[in-house]
């Protein structure tokens, strides 16, 4: 092989090499594209069942059937008498899903736990649980946020987490005190999803809407019941917004297998 030959292939691999580089770079910088549903489940008991007949399968195909990276579940049983003992909700809708999970328990519950949980196509590299406790003095039901870290793409951590606030109004803005001292504080983004029990215009959400963004404003569609819904108390939000941008905001129409109707959000994360 002569000279010239030699030197026209080493141009032409350092080319190739060129070009694959700037093409992964372009890659890794490209935004990450997310789908996140929040899902109220009603411990897999769907409404019409007033026999308490427990359809997990369903909730699983309801999950499968929108395809979301990150879901939050609330009202999960695991060992509870009425969802059968031995049986851990959160742990058998990932296996039925394919997803990694994480469960914090809010309360007892019929010889079990109940509280809520997070299914992650995207193993989690950290996790927590954040009680929600009841302000002083006051009567009602404790409740509690599960969240998992996650890395969607290497070196980008992303806290994703599930919860559901309390009944009364002056315990949700007390448990969203607690949500934005231990949550928004982080200098990772968070997003957070679940069962507010408030709707858009609550003095709840205009204190979490301080430090988090809502997939969706005034224009939010309901959630609850699910034939002829007509309040709106599910939703998904995220902070850092100059990094994570709303893409699509949906209210899927699924009438049997719980009281509520799942939410899905897609996001881009920069």
């Amino acid at each position: 092989m002569n000279f010239e030959r030699t030197l026209q292939i080493l141009i032409l691999s350092l080319t190739v090499l060129s070009g694959g580089t700037s093409t992964a770079q372009s890659q890794a910088n490209r935004p990450v594209r997310l789908k996140v549903m929040s899902y109220n489940i009603h411990h897999a008991n769907p409404p019409e069942r007033t026999d308490g007949f427990i359809d997990l399968p369903a909730i699983a195909r309801v999950i499968r059937s929108s395809d979301p990276d990150l879901v939050a579940l609330q009202e999960v049983d695991v060992n509870t008498i009425r969802s059968g003992k031995g049986v851990h909700q959160a742990r058998e809708l990932a296996a039925l899903t394919g997803m990694h999970f994480f469960f914090a328990k809010a309360i007892d519950h019929e010889g079990g736990d109940y509280g809520v949980a997070v299914l992650s196509k995207f193993p989690p590299v950290d996790s927590l649980r954040l009680p929600l406790p009841l302000p002083e003095n006051v009567k009602g039901e404790p409740r509690t946020l599960a969240a998992v870290a996650i890395e969607p793409r290497k070196g980008d951590r992303i806290w994703f987490g599930s919860t559901h606030l309390d009944l009364t109004e002056a315990t949700r803005l007390f448990q969203c005190e607690l949500i934005l001292k231990n949550l928004a504080t982080k200098t990772d983004p968070v997003i957070l999803a679940g069962d507010f029990n408030a709707v858009p215009e609550s003095r709840e959400l205009s204190r979490l809407s301080s430090a988090f963004t809502r997939t969706c404003n005034e224009d939010c569609p309901p959630t609850i019941p699910v034939i002829r819904p007509r309040k709106t108390i599910d939703f998904i939000l995220y902070t850092q917004e100059k990094r994570i941008k709303t893409l699509k905001h949906q209210v899927i129409s699924e009438t049997y297998a719980s009281d509520h109707l799942p939410v899905v959000a897609e996001l881009s994360f920069d």
